[in-house]
């Protein structure tokens, strides 16, 4: 990979540029609708023409998560900056890294539950539909972990994956339990999403040196570990169903594509994603599920899935291709081959961002469009909803 001399020069200013893009990336748009033909609409239609929506026939009533910036609904503002800053006031984007609803927005959506769960840290909601607990930019590892352990420093937040859980747990214990069978039951009809995460570990240590895939590769169990940790948290406080999405083919995203462009065609596949990236997150994927099978083995009253981003991501690219997307650039961006700039990301004065936001899938380089969780949802509802045991 390439080397890491300038990026190391340049690390105290992209750590306060992640930090800036972060809370000035959420979206200024509309949440829905896109002037498109099916995009892989999750709904199925039955013999007598009726519509089915599969996720629905769960009977979900509330959802909870646990996370990142693909997840967070406003967490990172409440908790960096409050609300005043100008930006994301349009409805169902403010304090999402998107234009509009994420991937578990939608889940939540089709699955019947309205409002969509509100941050954690936005004490004026009421979370009768569930809780969002995570926070853009956190990380997997505990900030300590990576700081002792591999001399990371997470600049965006310290409310690591452990102290989501902790979150969770302080809520759950003050929660009142209502049913006849007290707190037994309170989380059958619920729905548990623990990531995606583990994304931003990687990306910290490459952003600050840790360029070597022996490197990044070496701290891939760690990262699985705190994840499967979380979820065995989850499951204490009375989870049954639960989903653990992999992270993205990280090849694929203008930030990285920008950061190791290269003129040497081996280092992409046919998609013109970096290779050695996507197997990073290959062997994190294929780790992490091999972690969820050994819980399923051990907590066999629950259901536990593995949502599938990596190749839910790559059928988005396939059917932004086919719909004439642009698949290379971040939308929100400004400068290079794929509209992005390390030290002048999404949020910054004079940044491109908004022309033409329903023909990109990337929204600030990291993170996507509202049309493109739009359509990664739609196929991981699809391939999800068998694997939940759900009653019809």
């Amino acid at each position: 990979m390439a080397s890491s001399s300038s990026l190391v020069q340049k690390q105290k200013l992209v750590f306060l540029v992640l930090i800036i893009s972060l809370l000035f990336s959420y979206g200024n748009a509309n949440w829905y609708g896109t002037g498109m033909t099916n995009l892989g609409n999750p709904d199925s239609i039955d013999p007598n023409g009726n519509v089915i929506n599969p996720l629905k026939k769960c009977g979900f009533d509330k959802m909870y998560l646990l996370g990142g910036s693909l997840s967070d609904t406003g967490n990172l503002i409440s908790e960096t900056v409050g609300s005043t800053l100008p930006f994301g006031k349009q409805p169902y984007s403010h304090g999402r890294s998107s234009n509009g609803l994420l991937i578990t927005d939608n889940f939540a959506y089709e699955a019947g539950i309205n409002p969509i769960p509100d941050p954690y840290k936005d004490l004026n909601f009421y979370f009768n539909k569930g809780v969002n607990f995570a926070v853009a930019g956190s990380t997997a590892l505990p900030t300590e972990v990576l700081a002792t352990k591999y001399m990371i420093s997470s600049p965006v937040t310290n409310s690591s994956l452990n102290i989501q859980l902790d979150w969770m747990s302080d809520y759950f214990s003050s929660a009142t339990c209502l049913t006849d069978n007290g707190c037994t039951d309170r989380y059958n009809k619920a729905i548990f999403f623990v990531g995606e995460i583990g994304g931003s570990d990687y990306q910290y240590a490459i952003l600050q040196g840790k360029l070597t895939m022996d490197q990044l590769t070496d701290m891939v169990p760690d990262v699985v570990a705190a994840i499967i940790n979380a979820t065995k948290g989850v499951l204490n406080l009375g989870a049954r169903r639960v989903v653990i999405p992999g992270i993205f083919p990280l090849g694929c995203l203008p930030i990285y594509k920008t950061l190791f462009q290269s003129n040497v065609s081996t280092n992409y596949d046919e998609n013109q994603c970096l290779n050695q990236l996507n197997d990073l997150a290959k062997n994190h994927n294929e780790q992490l599920q091999q972690g969820i099978n050994s819980l399923m083995q051990e907590n066999p009253n629950a259901v536990l899935v593995y949502g599938d981003y990596y190749q839910a991501y790559k059928h988005l690219h396939r059917i932004a291709t086919l719909n004439d997307f642009d698949t290379e650039k971040a939308c929100c961006g400004i400068g290079g081959d794929y509209n992005f700039n390390v030290t002048t990301m999404c949020g910054h004065g004079g940044v491109n961002n908004f022309m033409g936001r329903n023909r990109y899938i990337s929204w600030d380089g990291i993170n996507l469009t509202r049309i493109g969780n739009k359509i990664m949802a739609n196929w991981l509802i699809r391939k999800t909803v068998p694997k939940l045991q759900c009653q019809s």
